[in-house]
């Protein structure tokens, strides 16, 4: 997809009621999600090369240069595995396993992705600190949608 015409989707979708959008097209997948006034794309190439997620303030689509396909967040991403529900913690009640500026360890839990009534534990795959939380919780997560961000 040529930058042009992903400039102007996140427009059209910044500038609607819609909360979201997926689109495939010669086997790249692209899902935009409206939140708080935000639009936030994320492209999946269908061979696995990687994500590219772009964070925009409702307006500043058009400020997406052609450069724009270059850039990627500093840090590792930790991806969701399956589909489901996203849960920060353990119990509705208790504290969340990770927070922005947490130090994390291969292996460590980080979320639980409910997904037919079975709780899956989403380890990191890296040590570094937790720099961003992608998903909010108990909001339903895709397949290969951005999770964490481990820097």
């Amino acid at each position: 997809m040529e930058i042009e015409n992903l400039i102007k989707l996140i427009e059209t979708v910044s500038a609607s009621e819609l909360t979201g959008l997926k689109y495939e097209e010669n086997g790249v997948k692209l899902h935009l999600t409206k939140k708080k006034g935000q639009v936030q794309a994320v492209a999946a190439p269908s061979a696995g090369a990687g994500i590219m997620t772009l964070d925009l303030e409702a307006g500043e689509a058009g400020k997406v240069a052609a450069g724009a396909e270059s850039k990627k967040a500093e840090g590792k991403i930790v991806e969701s595995p399956l589909v489901g529900t996203f849960y920060a913690a353990p119990k509705e009640d208790a504290d969340p396993f990770v927070s922005v500026g947490d130090p994390v360890r291969k292996g460590q839990t980080l979320a639980i992705i409910e997904a037919m009534k079975l709780m899956n534990e989403i380890e990191s795959e890296y040590d570094g600190t937790v720099a961003e939380i992608l998903a909010e919780n108990g909001k339903p997560v895709e397949y290969g949608q951005p999770l964490f961000r481990i820097c």
